[in-house]
């Protein structure tokens, strides 16, 4: 049987981290399989791709420079890593999958969704994540987080506007994909997030198990 691909996303300092030990924990418990990775990276070759992305530098990056190396690392992480592990039966939990591509480079650069489509399609087929988990939290909370927690990498030093725009982005897809997205309040104390999370993976557990 296929593994299912279970994937985390939300704008800067929306708490991925912490809550994706918690669901890690969950899936532990459930004696679940799985393998835990990230985008942009998750093979050598990504995670190359992840510090291009990342770095600060006095050259301005094209957006189509910027949305190509995306996909270049999540075709290289694809066929690597997640289409192996799926098919063996185990699970995947991404930090980020393609989600993160709509949000950032199509409503926070204001690139053509149909153009993130056709690159999704070339590169994905027609694998899609399983669950979608949205940690949503105000701009502001989120930006004042993330500068406690390091020095800014080359997005996180955008400006405001262009966060809202990603975290309307984020809400638009759940929006239009109710049956695999769910949105998962940050704003609340961490005990309330992880009730929250806890409820939507139970949810999607019974699913599966009623699907076979």
């Amino acid at each position: 049987m296929r593994g299912k691909f279970i994937t985390i996303e939300g704008t800067e300092g929306v708490g991925k981290t912490t809550n994706i030990q918690f669901i890690q924990n969950w899936l532990d418990a459930k004696g679940l399989a799985y393998l835990c990775t990230r985008e942009p990276g998750g093979t050598p070759l990504a995670e190359q791709i992840r510090e291009l992305l990342l770095a600060r530098r006095d050259e301005l990056v094209c957006d189509t420079a910027e949305l190509l190396l995306m996909f270049a690392g999540r075709a290289q992480h694809l066929h690597q890593v997640i289409e192996p592990t799926l098919g063996e039966g185990a699970w995947v939990l991404c930090d980020r999958f393609t989600d993160a591509t709509y949000a950032y480079q199509g409503a926070g650069r204001g690139m053509r969704q149909d153009l993130i489509a056709e690159l999704e399609l070339i590169v994905q087929g027609s694998l899609r994540p399983d669950l979608t988990l949205i940690l949503d939290i105000p701009v502001e909370i989120g930006l004042k987080r993330a500068s406690e927690r390091s020095a800014p990498d080359r997005f996180e030093q955008e400006k405001s506007e262009f966060f809202q725009r990603v975290r309307q982005g984020y809400q638009d897809i759940a929006k239009n994909d109710p049956e695999r997205c769910v949105i998962i309040d940050a704003s609340k104390p961490l005990v309330d997030v992880q009730r929250e999370i806890s409820i939507a993976l139970e949810a999607f557990w019974f699913s599966s198990e009623e699907s076979g």
